[in-house]
This record gives structure tokens, sequence and C-alpha cells, in this order.
């Protein structure tokens, strides 16, 4: 991705250092000054959300939450380890309440699933992950809010409905692939051991 982006930067501007030669320093330092306070901004939103997040995690939200969806993990995730659930849960917790806390718990399950050799847990984690979907989309609330939006929360709905379209869709279509995949690794399997089967009469006849 680095190598995608400096090569779109480059292209940029060139292009813009022949098409107005004028604008080329102000632009840059225009997109800096852009970047700067939008960094600025998502700091501020994460530190008040983390904030947010220790005080739910002490007082027993989390884990409540957790609590409900670890049984929901187990069957999901095919695992059978106590604390790769725990993990698990806790990370779909704070993604459905918007805290940015929830990644550390996704690294420590995807680690157990990997000691019990469990890739599919680790990539319907990853899948989920990515999907992003959120009950409260607390970060996009408080970006729209910081720059004097009327209506910042108008978001949530449409974000609602979109996460929840981009989560069923990835997660069924992950589901699809993988239950193609066994199929096909059962019938090269099936056809190798005709062949054993095979090659092991032909010995014998002869």
């Amino acid at each position: 991705m680095n190598a995608v982006f400096t090569a779109i930067f480059i292209c940029s501007a060139a292009i813009l250092a022949i098409v107005a030669p004028q604008d080329f320093l102000s632009s840059l330092i225009g997109g800096a000054r852009t970047a700067a306070e939008v960094s600025l901004t998502l700091f501020c939103i994460y530190a008040v959300w983390m904030g947010l997040a220790a005080v739910a995690e002490d007082c027993g939200i989390t884990k409540k939450t957790a609590a409900l969806l670890k049984p929901l993990c187990r069957k999901a995730f095919k695992t059978k380890s106590e604390s790769a659930c725990e993990a698990a849960a806790m990370n779909l917790t704070c993604d459905l309440l918007g805290a940015g806390a929830s990644t550390p718990f996704a690294v420590k399950a995807i680690g157990e699933w990997e000691k019990e050799n469990n890739g599919y847990a680790q990539k319907l984690l990853f899948i989920i992950n990515a999907a992003g979907f959120q009950l409260i989309p607390s970060t996009v609330i408080a970006l729209r809010a910081s720059y004097g939006s009327v209506a910042a929360a108008d978001i949530f709905l449409p974000s609602l409905i979109c996460s929840a379209a981009t989560l069923i869709i990835s997660v069924g279509l992950f589901i699809v692939t993988e239950k193609l995949t066994a199929r096909k690794k059962g019938r090269k399997g099936a056809g190798r051991r005709t062949v054993k089967a095979r090659k092991t009469a032909q010995k014998r006849t002869a």
C-alpha cells in the first residue's frame, strides 16, 4: 500500500506541476494542514472514547456483554478455546459499542486460534473486523460534529444499514467459499485414494 500511495502522490504532483505550477506549493501546504487537523481531531475522539471504554470495562458493562456473546463465539468460530472465545467476545463487544480498544483482543484471539491451528476462526474474525459493523458509529458522528454538522447523528441509521449489509454479505461469501474449498479438497482426496487403490490392485494382480 505504501508503494501504491507513493506512486499516486508522485503522479498527482507531476500533473499538478505541469498543469498549474503556481498552485503546487500551496496545495502541498494545504494538504499537510488538513491532514494535521484531521489527525488531531481523531486523536481527541479516540482519547474520549477509549476513556469511556475504560469506564465501561471498570463498571463491568463490557464484560457482561462479552459474556452474552461468548456462547455465540464458541459456535460461530468452531473453537473449544475458552480464552480465545473470551477475547473474541470482547473484541466484538468493543466494535459493537464503537469503542476504539478492540484490536488487542482480536490479536489475542487470533494467537490462541493459531495454537489450535484454527484457520477458519482466524479468517472469520478478520472479516468481521474488516466489515466494521457498529451499533454506534461514534468516530464518524464525532468527526461530523467537529466540522460543524447541524445533525451529526443523522449518519446513525444509514451507517447501521450499510455496515450490517457489508457484514452479512462478506461473512456469507466467506462461508460459501470455505464450503466449496472443503468439497474440492474432499474430491481430490477421494481421487487420490482411488488412484492408490487401483495401483495396489494392479500390483497384487501382477
